[in-house]
């Protein structure tokens, strides 16, 4: 009876074994999905729809192949709409129906007739004739634009997984002037776990342990069975009884049947390690409440988005990821631009004051090395990030407006480092507009998060204490008068030192005193330069703007005047000779403010300030 229980156990786990094998290979479901297109068209970008990265659930695998360079990378949807628009493209969208990508022409069309500037490097774009009719443009790399959330590029092919949310689109290109990739393909992965293969491996191996314990006890048995056997009848004389084994032969046959029990020892425990991924397991864990709110696509039509927050119509001008990618590529920049002084390069990434400063820094230190006069843009991190609340219509989005604090990583002693930056239309990137360190007395105000922005204030708004266009006005005016000035009681400046420091009549006397002969003249006046103003959480604004200094200084004597040897002025001027008309510098103070709403009683607090010389000459 042991011996038929065994063989039914052997057969069982013969049964479940083979069918735990099956579920891995035979009947093994594909790890993924995948849909391919094919793009004939005769144009330099494709971009791949949000619909058809949420073809299927799950990270999508992109792939794009052409006969020379490719580059893949994505951004918000607007973004990247924003970006191709001038340009003839190719769109990849989804038919539900067919399960297939789907490909469209889109001719490029431009609403203004302004020129947009390439991305560094890159071939500039022809201007369209007239708004609104197809743009006949020249190709423009997207490597490197300020839009994208990350890139790739590669050789023939590339290949990178995404976790792309709603809103989100591929811009595939050539990223040179090779032909644009033709064969795209996106997949998403499957859950090919088997649930029963493990059970069944280990199932089936419990079944075969069982089955060699009946045999070895039915072998066991049998053989105490056979006891000894006396007066047995004698057989026909003509036969003899087989002689008994030799010992050599009963270890022979002893050896072989110990063979024959270890090779099913190793393979039960091999199968039954093979058994230890969680694909072969059955899951009894219910899902998280905050996973099962993730994968909630979004609010239904009776939810009302939360206070504060952007609506369809507007949106962050950059993300969180996005800007600390720009700022880390504007921080290297800086640095190597720095350090080689290459005036002609600084136009890539500064403008307005910002870039003024640093070129007049360029050409002081050609002649004093040690005399840099302009902040570092240090790499982070990001300790405050307030991007402009615009539009997500691709064609009313830009100019762009983004204020940032960058701590020193470097040195804690270092104050922090505000930044206003700008973006003039989609195919431009982000340029430095104002460089201003932080004052250690007042507290920053609380603005809005990163993920919602803030809107820009119109520069004659009435809705606060001062208009931000009067701002710089104003100050001047204290630079000059002092205390006396009219608007000296809205402006808080205990904790600067910037009102003593740069004060009028404190600087004419002090250089006066020093030199009887000469006769120095100070004015302040408002900068030419753009008023920023984004809205704070209070009604208030921060405000960023621009006074213009000048120091005119005059022989009174009928003699002569010139800059002193080794200063910034001389350099910068390079006028070396003594002057019968004087001599003449100019400073620009850039300026960060936090101005209150009207009707508080809170003063206007200079937040964060820097001085640069930018430029010295000959009186005229």
């Amino acid at each position: 009876m042991r011996f038929v229980l065994a063989i039914v156990a052997f057969v069982a786990a013969a049964v479940l074994i083979g069918l735990g094998i099956a579920q891995r290979t035979v009947f093994l479901e594909p790890a993924r999905v995948s849909l391919t297109a094919t793009v004939d068209e005769s144009v330099d970008y494709v971009v791949i729809e949000p619909d058809a990265l949420a073809a299927h659930p799950g990270k999508q695998t992109l792939s794009a192949a052409g006969d020379g360079s490719v580059f893949l990378a994505y951004g918000r949807s607007s973004d990247v709409e924003a970006w191709v628009r001038a340009s003839d493209h190719v769109t990849i969208g989804y038919d539900a129906e067919t399960d297939e990508l789907v490909s469209e022409r889109v001719d490029g069309m431009t609403d203004t007739p302004t020129e947009e500037p390439p991305v560094a490097g890159a071939v500039e774009p022809a201007t369209p004739e007239t708004p609104g009719t197809e743009a006949d443009t020249a190709t423009v790399s997207p490597a490197g634009s300020d839009l994208w959330l990350d890139q790739f590029t590669g050789d023939g092919r590339v290949t990178t997984t995404i976790a792309a949310p709603e809103g989100i689109s591929v811009i595939v290109a050539s990223g040179s002037e090779d032909a644009v990739p033709d064969r795209l393909a996106v997949a998403w992965p499957l859950d090919n776990s088997t649930p029963w293969a493990g059970p069944l491996l280990v199932g089936g191996s419990v079944m075969f342990l069982v089955g060699l314990v009946l045999l070895l006890l039915g072998i066991r048995h049998h053989r105490r069975s056979r006891g000894p056997r006396r007066n047995l009848p004698k057989g026909p004389r003509g036969l003899r009884r087989r002689p008994a084994p030799s010992q050599a032969e009963q270890s022979q046959a002893l050896g072989r049947g110990r063979r024959a029990l270890l090779a099913p020892l190793v393979l039960v425990p091999a199968l039954a390690l093979s058994a230890c991924s969680s694909d072969y397991w059955p899951s009894f864990e219910q899902p998280a409440p905050s996973e099962e709110a993730t994968a909630t696509p979004g609010p239904t039509e009776s939810e009302a988005p939360a206070e504060g927050e952007p609506t369809e119509a507007t949106v962050p001008a950059v993300t969180e990821p996005q800007m600390e990618r720009i700022m880390r590529t504007i921080s290297e920049f800086t640095v190597a631009n720095d350090e080689a002084r290459a005036s002609d390069e600084l136009e890539t990434r500064f403008t307005g004051p910002a870039l003024e400063a640093r070129a007049a820094d360029y050409t002081i230190r050609g002649t004093l090395p040690d005399q840099t006069q302009v902040l570092a843009i240090p790499p982070g991190p990001l300790s405050v990030m307030l991007p402009q609340q615009t539009s997500a219509d691709p064609t009313t989005g830009w100019p762009r407006t983004v204020l940032t604090v960058m701590e020193s990583s470097d040195d804690a002693a270092v104050a922090p480092t505000a930044l206003v930056l700008q973006q003039d239309s989609p195919r431009d990137q982000y340029h430095v507009l104002y460089t201003m360190s932080l004052v250690p007395g007042p507290e920053f105000p609380d603005v809005a998060p990163a993920s919602i922005g803030a809107p820009i204030i119109a520069p004659e708004y009435k809705g606060l204490s001062l208009a931000p266009s009067q701002v710089s006005t104003a100050f001047a005016d204290i630079l000059m008068k002092g205390a006396e000035s009219e608007y000296a009681p809205l402006f808080d400046l205990e904790g600067t030192d910037l009102d003593d420091t740069l004060n009028a009549t404190a600087r004419a006397n002090e250089v006066q005193g020093a030199n009887p002969t000469i006769t120095l003249s100070v004015s302040a006046v408002a900068g030419d330069a753009p008023v920023v103003a984004l809205a704070t959480n209070d009604a208030g604004a921060l405000v960023s703007t621009l006074v213009r200094r000048t120091e005119q200084s005059r022989p009174n004597d009928g003699g002569t005047t010139g800059f002193k040897e080794d200063t910034p002025a001389r350099a910068l001027s390079g006028f070396t000779e003594q002057s019968a008309k004087g001599v003449q510098s100019t400073r620009d103070l850039q300026l960060l403010f936090y101005v209150p709403a009207v009707g508080t009683d809170e003063p206007i607090r200079l937040l964060g300030w820097s001085e640069s010389l930018v430029s010295a000459s000959e009186v005229q």
